[in-house]
């Protein structure tokens, strides 16, 4: 029979090594829902960016601020991903073929905006990594792009897109 005082401190270390692996596990799970929040947002913040983009005029810097969910005449970094800045969005005008870019305003049929060279950083500090988030992408019919509703249209050359 094994003496009782030889067993002291065992579920003590029994518990320590559980609620380890469980906090790890909770760790994880929240890291888990982080990165698909972020996921999500970086693809939401590319259809805003696209949408805008099709009504605005060519090169109008408005896309771009939508797209980083920050005011139309706001500037700097995103409000709600940490570390996306504007250079990581880009605002592309392709002709009917998808395939052939353009600045002839009135040739664009197509705008692509992406999102490139993301990296979501992770808070545990255990893990000490990060992950390179792939190219986000939207690409939308260009609409009104621009034009003033008159016939026949006027295009703007204002970056005034407040319709």
């Amino acid at each position: 029979m094994i003496n009782k005082h030889q067993q002291q401190g065992a579920e003590t270390v029994e518990f320590a090594l559980i609620v380890l692996l469980v906090f790890a596990l909770i760790f994880a799970v929240v890291e888990f829902g982080r990165a698909l929040f972020v996921w999500n947002a970086l693809t939401e913040a590319t259809r805003r960016g696209a949408r805008m983009a099709v009504v605005c005029p060519l090169n109008s810097t408005i896309p771009k601020q939508v797209a980083l969910f920050n005011a139309i005449n706001g500037s700097g970094n995103s409000t709600v991903i940490k570390g996306l800045t504007p250079s990581m969005v880009q605002v592309k005008y392709y002709l009917n073929d998808g395939v052939t870019e353009t600045t002839d305003q009135t040739k664009i049929t197509f705008i692509n905006v992406s999102i490139i060279g993301y990296t979501h950083r992770l808070i545990i500090p255990i893990w000490g990594v990060s992950l390179s988030a792939p190219k986000f992408t939207t690409t939308l019919y260009s609409e009104s792009l621009g034009t003033i509703p008159a016939y026949p249209p006027a295009i703007s050359t204002t970056t005034n897109c407040n319709f």
